[in-house]
């Protein structure tokens, strides 16, 4: 599924979602295919479940969303570690 088609399946509420097609932009991670893994009434208990579904399997791109968005916006930071610097 698309973000769009999501959000009419989930209207107003918060969501628990997996990329299963993406790809990155520039700086812009964009979800091409998305599937609903759970849906919450509350921010914190969607970030509790990321935490625990991510411990499990961390290689799986997860995201906490609420469906009042109307669009994705994802962005990449890269960041630059510097070893043995005191």
């Amino acid at each position: 599924m698309n973000w769009q088609d999501i959000r009419e399946i989930y209207p107003d509420t918060w969501l628990l979602i997996e990329a299963i097609e993406a790809h990155t932009e520039g700086d812009k991670r964009i979800l091409d295919k998305i599937s609903v893994i759970d849906r919450f009434v509350d921010g914190q208990t969607a970030w509790q479940a990321y935490a625990k579904v991510h411990r499990e399997d961390p290689d799986r791109e997860m995201f906490v969303f609420h469906t009042d968005r109307a669009e994705l916006d994802i962005t990449i930071k890269r960041w630059l570690g510097l070893r043995g610097v005191r």
